[in-house]
């Protein structure tokens, strides 16, 4: 391991599809950073198996045991902190993060997000999707700011809405193309090549006015 690699925590609330298509790519040599954590609120959550599995350390820090969410997100960090964390990923993290946890790790929070940002941010996105008889739908990764699913747009992978198709079946389309772009833009991070300056996502020296976007079946 080269002292060099960037340095991730992938934090977690479920099943953790996205965290085994970061251990896939990092073990295929697809990816190149160390994933040093995994953390996650919630005992259950399936991805602390498949972490223990790739022999990727984990901690549970249970929400519920703290009165304050600042409280715990001071708990995560400290966490985080004393392992030199460069980046954080979340990957279904079903937490809102506190402006301090945000202002700590500023720049180095990456979220995806299941819609084509800046429209259909929050939850059930596919159903909402679907109800406007929208002709694209997708997933956004985005650098992480205080305003919900409102921080500055990297990657949008987008694929055009089947006729008849339910909620379920088009959120596992979407699933499979968080799976690729997300350790995509991760790898853009960790090579230096993406930055947040001033509120703004940095693809080199230019900033991403607009995300870069890919089409996917």
């Amino acid at each position: 391991m080269s002292d060099n690699r960037c340095r991730v925590a992938i934090l977690i609330s479920g099943s953790g599809s996205n965290l085994q298509a970061f251990i896939d790519q990092v073990q295929n040599g697809r990816l190149d950073l160390d994933i040093v954590t995994v953390v996650s609120n919630q005992a259950d959550a399936f991805g602390l198996e498949r972490a223990a599995k790739a022999n990727i350390p984990t901690r549970l820090i249970d929400h519920r045991d703290f009165a304050e969410r600042e409280l715990f997100d001071r708990a995560v960090a400290s966490r985080l902190d004393a392992l030199d964390i460069d980046l954080v990923i979340l990957a279904g993290f079903m937490r809102i993060l506190s402006p301090w946890f945000v202002q700590h790790f500023a720049g180095r929070i990456l979220n995806i997000h299941p819609a084509l940002l800046p429209a259909y941010p929050g939850l059930d996105t596919h159903q909402r999707v679907l109800d406007a008889g929208e002709q694209w739908h997708g997933s956004t990764v985005h650098f992480v700011t205080e305003e919900l699913d409102g921080g500055p747009l990297i990657f949008q992978g987008r694929i055009t809405v089947n006729a008849n198709e339910n909620a379920a079946e088009l959120a596992a389309r979407v699933q499979t193309v968080e799976h690729q772009i997300y350790p995509q833009v991760a790898a853009m991070f960790a090579s230096g090549q993406l930055r947040f300056r001033d509120n703004q996502a940095m693809l080199g020296d230019d900033n991403l006015v607009e995300p870069i976007s890919k089409d996917f079946e």
